[in-house]
């Protein structure tokens, strides 16, 4: 049975993280607010976990699942190397709604979906995803709707669709607009925005200074 946590309330807020906290190290999926739309998370590290993940999306292994990390240096220990192309994108966007792809640590053992050696990294800028992201660690996020379903923009909106396949909903009030974030791949010779989203394409070029390859 899952259980609603609402963030608005001071105890509440402190027992959900806690709850959620407790539920993501056992390998449950929790709900979360973000910068964006609500998220549902787990532990990056544990495939069964992800595995739960797809299935309460309905989603299949394909399209992999991003990763969330509460810190700048967090990232530092899950990729090959962090470019100065990525120094520069995290300095000017992170906590923030840009998404960056980079190669991941070829020493870590986790399975995201099929992403090819890579990794999707963000740092959200809500307070309460920081929290608990700074507690237990880099998470395995998605969107929190059923496969072909909209996003979440509220907890009751992601409790309708997902239900009993999450532990904890934590409920922070509605979402922002529901743009989702922009992703910049930089694991080829020059940065391509994959996709356009609440940062544009003409501010990664600016940040970076070059010219940046736009989606199709």
């Amino acid at each position: 049975m899952s259980v609603v946590y609402d963030c608005a309330v001071e105890q509440d807020r402190a027992d959900g993280l806690a709850a959620a906290a407790s539920a993501v190290r056992a390998g449950r999926l929790v709900v979360l607010p973000t910068d964006t739309v609500y998220g549902i998370g787990a532990d990056a590290f544990s495939s069964s976990a992800v595995s739960s993940l797809l299935a309460a999306k309905n989603r299949g292994p394909d399209m992999p699942v991003g990763v969330l990390v509460g810190s700048w240096s967090t990232i530092d220990g899950l990729v090959l190397s962090v470019p100065r192309t990525a120094r520069l994108l995290i300095e000017a966007f992170w906590p923030g709604d840009l998404s960056i792809v980079l190669p991941h640590a070829p020493s870590l053992s986790w399975d995201l979906g099929r992403s090819g050696g890579t990794v999707m990294l963000r740092m959200p800028l809500h307070p309460v995803a920081i929290e608990l992201l700074r507690e237990v660690g880099p998470m395995a996020v998605s969107s929190a709707n059923r496969s072909g379903q909209p996003p979440a923009a509220n907890a009751a909106d992601a409790r309708e669709q997902l239900g009993d396949s999450v532990a904890v909903y934590l409920d922070g009030g509605p979402s922002g607009e529901p743009v989702p974030s922009t992703i910049v791949d930089l694991t080829g010779d020059e940065p391509a925005v994959l996709r356009e989203g609440a940062v544009s394409v003409a501010a990664v070029a600016e940040v970076l200074g070059t010219e940046v390859q736009s989606p199709a």
